[in-house]
């Protein structure tokens, strides 16, 4: 009987035996560390109120993002109260979740706060405004390019140069406000290079639309050639829109928001000329993800600090169309 040499050599046996392991499938050694690392955390959420599109949109996304990972999320609203809101950040350190999520009303409030609950040993993730202190992260808007690229935006639609009168009004928040204090340094650091264009009304609404109504009409009354207006958030700049078609004057107003329906809605009635969104659901996912890095990556609360600037997409009537702007049913 002969006999013939196969050629197969042991390391040849391995890699076959290998091959029929693969086949059966084999695990995902990332898993478990990432669930485990999620799994019964605690995440609360305190913004300036709910009841409207930014902090529905980002309650939503976040909770749709952590909850099915086993993460608890929670929120406790002061309903526009600041004083309410550093009641419930204290007793939030008191608690110790895990994690909290915090749209600061100002620049000042809560900053002493939110060191203390670094150092009570909870991670810090401000969004959207933050404050004096910097924290674990920020996800949000750089408010500075945002004021900056709007006043590019109104020099290109109301200087001299391009046919306008160079007269712009602004309608702020409330001032005390990063959305507010930020965005102005960014229009002021354009303009100082346009002495053509000129400021005629740099006036607060406190994020109000009937008080935006209310001053832009008087600003229309005052300057009747007035070229231009920048808001500083849609939803109080319905009000803006709404005393600029009640002028029947042809007013370029670009403003800001997190890129819910109604911004298309107005953009599509002529509420608004241009809408800056910064994207609510992208901010929510940015959130969201942050958290689940810092709790897999377990570094002590305050020792690193992360930025995530919201990327800006610029809306206008000719340039949106179905699926531009978000609803908060297509966020749950």
């Amino acid at each position: 009987m002969r006999m013939f040499k196969t050629g197969i050599t042991l390391a040849a046996l391995a890699v076959i035996g290998a091959g029929a392991a693969f086949a059966q499938g084999i695990d995902d050694p990332t898993r478990e560390p990432f669930y485990s690392a999620l799994e019964g955390k605690r995440v609360a959420f305190v913004p300036v109120a709910m009841g409207f599109d930014l902090t529905e949109g980002w309650a939503a996304g976040i909770r749709s993002q952590l909850e099915p990972l086993g993460v608890t999320f929670e929120i406790r609203d002061p309903s526009w109260n600041t004083d309410a809101g550093a009641q419930a950040i204290t007793s939030l350190i008191s608690e110790k979740p895990d994690a909290m999520v915090i749209h600061n009303p100002d620049v000042q409030s809560y900053a002493r706060l939110l060191k203390r609950a670094e150092e009570a040993g909870i991670y810090v993730i401000q969004v959207n405004m933050n404050s004096a202190y910097s924290t674990d992260a920020y996800v949000g808007t750089d408010y500075v390019g945002l004021g900056e690229k709007m006043a590019h935006r109104l020099i290109d639609e109301c200087s001299p140069d391009n046919g306008g009168s160079g007269k712009v009004a602004v309608v702020q928040g409330v001032l005390t406000a990063a959305a507010s204090a930020y965005q102005m340094q960014g229009i002021s650091n354009v303009f100082a290079d346009h002495p053509e264009m000129q400021i005629v009304s740099n006036q607060a609404a406190d994020w109000d639309g009937t008080k935006a109504r209310n001053i832009t009409s008087t600003v229309i009354q005052q300057h009747p050639d007035l070229c231009g207006v920048v808001g500083f958030w849609d939803v109080m700049d319905l009000g803006t829109g709404a005393a600029i078609q009640e002028s029947g004057k042809d007013i370029f107003l670009i403003t800001s928001g997190g890129g819910n329906k109604t911004a298309c809605d107005g953009l599509e009635n002529g509420t608004y000329s241009e809408v800056v969104s910064y994207d609510v659901p992208g901010q929510a996912r940015d959130i969201a993800t942050m958290i689940e890095h810092l709790l897999q990556h377990g570094q002590a609360p305050g020792s690193v600090k992360s930025t995530l600037f919201s990327p800006l997409t610029f809306m206008t009537k000719d340039n949106i169309g179905p699926g531009s702007c978000w609803t908060l049913e297509g966020q749950n």
